[in-house]
């Protein structure tokens, strides 16, 4: 008789003793006897083992073992082996039609036989025959009849028997041998001494027919690319192949294919000339890649990718796609959207032209009454073929869905918004905190060709400036650090003349100076519009500030929403799309494609991923492509998008992308090593950048002791060649029109890989969050910010100056985007703030993904980084409270919560996603 130790280290073996006696009787060994835990579903839907020592056998067998047709009891000898068992756990839709259920039901019966479901436990350690990792293979015979608290979740059973020296399995083969595809949670190998072996999957697993491939699914232990297991290594590399492509081929819906491409999918040339759209490629018009789907070129434009319209999918790989519940909260957002669309453009097509606002009361109304037709008084319409059916849908629904929120910029103080005071604390914190700078040079200059763009200098002289400086002069505040611009002039002015040669658009380039007084108050003293010369006039740069007569007082609040006009423009094709969503896409791909699923970093960022490509597909699908609902809301009009390629070239780097480095840059903040985050804040009251700096260095310490954890040895980064690669791809293939800047951070030490991930999980979490969050809040009453302008300011000379001087209000007004162009961007804004109710929050980890990562250190530290969150959440809310922070506290004020990490479901203004989710 001879007994081999069972463990799970790499020289696992599993406890055998030879002699049959040990399974007999009372007298039975404690090493030799299965444990195996009772799984339970929490009211989370969170499925856990629960290891009792007294178990001697399973509590709930499946049906057929009941009938002796099981493989065997467990823990019984065969063949020199012990049998071990897998439970597979499946989720289910929730919401499913009666074919669907039948289906399932067929699916649950043919599982229960095991023809559905075939396992194959692949070991860690080598076979010295095949030279590959040592397997055994079974069918999923029976299901698990233990009642469970979610119904959407139903649990399968396999029973291996394994040799004595298989050792420890490191990745499961699985194959679905159904018609369709099922969702895998997890697999969970009882059998063990050291307690079940998790194999986390949250994955689609293909029908065989579809891909005769089998699934890899590799157990929740991290590993380095040099500490793989044997066994595994080639698993490794084949998994991390097949989601690759070739870049070839059109993707099926099934695919989990993680490709480049470039943005040639925005325009429509063969639906109508005029929706085609230039591809954003190489030197001219530079983009960050997205997801390849393959699909065929237009019939004009050979360079264009061919468009799926809606409700049609667009292709993302198959573990990308929003959940069920995600996607009905999407789904209803954007039938909310519909639903306010489709009462002003029938508004509209009773008139000759769209109807603007013509009085504030108008306004209100989407709030207060919303939009509620009544039948006798749109008879024609409701009877129309082609609009009846919807209407009466619409009718039958009722006024509660067609009624707006009160925005909170309005919700506590009506005129908030008209307060210069309001104006200036926004650019602070607001919905867009990102774009003010120090001003550090004066006069002002610009970088455009003064042979196109006219001469540089700008029309704030000094003598305007010091006139609102209380006796400081211009060079005395700038050595004060008391000046600050909002500065659109040369990102803009290149766009204005084809701007405001589109109907209904008229803009300017702007530049607005701030004026920081004693009592720590930020105000606006000077705004200067420009319009790109003509030959008549080399110089059309316009000056405004606050006026003390009628006016000048209405000319002012025109100038200002001028530039709130330009604000949101900037704000929603840079700093929101560009910026968060289309920088992170590359990252993402490179992540699947380069950094297998047991590599610690890939474990570290994937919660940083989730629903990222989906919503960015989304988008391309209907808010940023050609005639959609940004180009018809914002400003750029159908030039949205080459604008936001002009700034990705001029200035876009990944260096500055870093929260510290970002301030630094502007001149909000200076380098002080004594200061948390090794910066101080030049205007201390700057909530998002005090808040979000709290944030960023949470995020910072879990990097950072995360990566030590794994990469503790000199050259350990260097020599990580899956890291090494990641990282040349995104810089060479994801961001490949930039591949040669020389700012690109080297990847060379723990300390350079520290500060890059710091980086991609900010952008993907606080940094979206504070500039996506607060769109319906902020954006939500039009007058607030206006996402676009359709006058410019009448001047003395202009024929409509008398109707100005008579009716200022109205010229406001009718300067606003009109009832449609504002009910649709409100309809817009208030989905894209909305949190879905499964979302996942920063310091968080969904119930059903408890099993990520198998090291209690790591899990340790990630307990330390969640408590540090909820450490801030309080800070935040006491800052909120201070009498001493004028702009995130006073009468009417809404209080500052875009940075506080978790939130409810809904429009609530707060919340940190993990990731890029709406």
């Amino acid at each position: 008789m001879f007994t081999v130790k069972p463990d799970c280290s790499s020289k696992a073996r599993i406890a055998v003793r030879r002699s049959p006696a040990t399974f007999s009787g009372a007298g039975k060994s404690r090493r030799s006897r299965l444990r195996v835990p009772e799984l339970r579903v929490n009211g989370k839907g969170s499925v856990r083992a629960v290891i009792s020592s007294g178990d001697k056998t399973l509590e709930a067998a499946s049906p057929l073992e009941s009938k002796g047709e099981s493989n065997g009891s467990l823990g019984s000898l065969r063949g020199g082996g012990i049998e071990v068992r897998a439970v597979v756990t499946v989720r289910k839709k929730m919401k499913e039609k009666l074919a669907e259920k039948m289906a399932d039901q067929w699916e649950f019966f043919v599982n229960g036989f095991g023809q559905g479901i075939i396992i194959q436990l692949i070991s860690e350690e080598i076979d010295p025959v095949t030279n590959s990792g040592k397997s055994v293979e079974s069918s999923v015979r029976g299901w698990l009849t233990r009642p469970l608290t979610n119904s959407h979740i139903v649990e399968y059973a396999a029973n291996f028997t394994v040799p004595s020296d298989f050792g420890c399995p490191g990745a499961i083969l699985i194959t679905n041998l159904h018609s369709k595809e099922f969702y895998l949670l997890e697999i969970v190998i009882h059998g063990f001494d050291e307690g079940p072996i998790f194999f986390p999957a949250s994955t689609w697993i293909h029908s065989r027919k579809d891909n005769p491939e089998s699934r890899i699914i590799f157990k929740n232990q991290a590993s380095l690319p040099s500490q793989t297991p044997p066994g595994i290594k080639d698993l490794r590399r084949e998994d991390l192949l097949s989601i690759r492509g070739n870049g070839k081929g059109e993707r099926k819906p099934h695919d989990r294919i993680y490709d480049y491409d470039v943005y040639n999918d925005l325009g429509n040339p063969d639906k109508d000339e005029d929706l085609a759209r230039p591809v954003l490629v190489g030197e001219e018009r530079p983009y960050p890649r997205r997801c390849r789907t393959g699909r065929p070129p237009t019939k004009s434009d050979p360079f264009s990718e061919s468009r799926i319209e809606k409700p049609h999918p667009v292709y993302v790989p198959r573990d990308e796609t929003f959940e069920e519940i995600k996607q009905s909260t999407f789904s209803a957002g954007r039938m909310k959207a519909m639903l306010h669309n489709l009462i002003p453009s029938i508004a509209a097509t009773m008139s000759s032209s769209d109807i603007p606002f013509k009085c504030f009361s108008e306004i209100d109304k989407l709030y207060n009454d919303g939009f509620l037709l009544k039948d006798e008084e749109h008879k024609d319409i409701v009877e129309n073929p082609l609009v009846g059916r919807m209407m009466k849908q619409v009718m039958s629904i009722g006024q509660t869905l067609l009624k707006y929120e009160i925005p909170a910029i309005i919700k506590r103080d009506r005129f908030a918004w008209l307060r210069d005071n309001e104006f200036a604390r926004q650019t602070l914190a607001g919905l867009n905190p990102v774009n003010i700078e120090l001003l550090k040079e004066f006069p002002i200059l610009s970088k455009l060709d003064p042979a196109v763009y006219g001469p540089p200098e700008s029309a704030l002289t000094k003598e305007l400036i010091e006139q609102e400086l209380n006796g400081l002069s211009v060079e005395e505040a700038i050595e004060d650090k008391r000046l600050f611009i909002l500065d659109y002039h040369d990102m803009l002015l290149p766009f204005i003349k084809k701007i405001n040669a589109l109907p209904g658009r008229k803009s300017y380039a702007s530049r607005t100076i701030f004026f920081f007084n004693k009592t720590g108050f930020l105000r606006p003293i000077a705004i200067e519009l420009s319009l790109p010369p003509t030959p008549s006039s080399l110089r059309n740069k316009l000056v405004y500030t606050h006026g003390h007569y009628a006016t000048t007082h209405w000319t002012w609040k025109l100038a200002k929403a001028h530039v709130c006009s330009n604000d949101a423009g900037v704000h929603q094709l840079v700093n929101h799309w560009l910026k968060t969503h289309a920088c992170m896409e590359p990252y993402i791909i490179a992540t699947h494609r380069q950094l297998s699923s047991m590599h610690p970093i890939y474990k570290l960022l994937h919660p940083h991923m989730r629903y990222t490509l989906e919503i960015n597909a989304l988008a391309r699908q209907s808010l940023i492509n050609g005639g959609g609902i940004i180009e018809a809301s914002f400003s750029p009009g159908k030039y949205a998008m080459e604008l936001s390629s002009a700034a990705y070239k001029s200035l876009w780097r990944f260096d500055m992308e870093a929260l510290p480095a970002d301030l630094i840059r502007r001149g909000m903040a200076v380098e002080d090593s004594s200061m948390p985050c090794g910066v101080k804040l030049v205007i201390e009251d700057y909530p998002y950048a005090a808040d979000g700096l709290l944030i960023w260095s949470a995020i910072q310490e879990w990097v950072e002791s995360y990566v030590e954890h794994f990469y503790s040895e000199p050259d350990s980064v260097t020599s990580d060649l899956e890291l090494q690669a990641w990282w040349n791809e995104i810089k060479n293939k994801g961001h490949h029109d930039k591949r040669n800047e020389p700012w690109w951070p080297k990847l060379n030490t723990k300390e350079d890989l520290s500060g890059i991930l710091t980086t991609m999980i900010w952008i993907a979490s606080g940094q979206h969050a504070a500039i996506n969050f607060g769109q319906y809040p902020f954006g939500g009453y039009m007058p607030n910010r206006p996402t676009l302008m359709r006058k410019l300011i009448p001047r003395e000379n202009d024929p409509d100056y008398e109707k100005f001087i008579l009716n200022p209000q109205l010229t406001f007004l009718s300067s606003l985007p009109t009832q449609l162009q504002a009910t649709k961007i409100m309809a817009v804004q208030d989905t894209l703030s909305t949190h879905s109710p499964d979302e996942e929050y920063l310091g968080q980890v969904n119930p059903l993904h408890n099993h990520w990562i198998n090291d209690h250190e790591i899990l340790k530290l990630f307990d330390r980084f969640s408590a540090r969150l909820e450490e801030i959440e309080e800070i935040i809310h006491q800052r909120n409270k201070s009498n001493h922070l004028k702009n995130r506290s006073g009468a009417g004020i809404p209080p500052y919560e875009l940075l506080l990490p978790t939130s409810g479901p809904g429009v609530t203004g707060r919340g940190i996603p993990n990731s890029i989710s709406i």
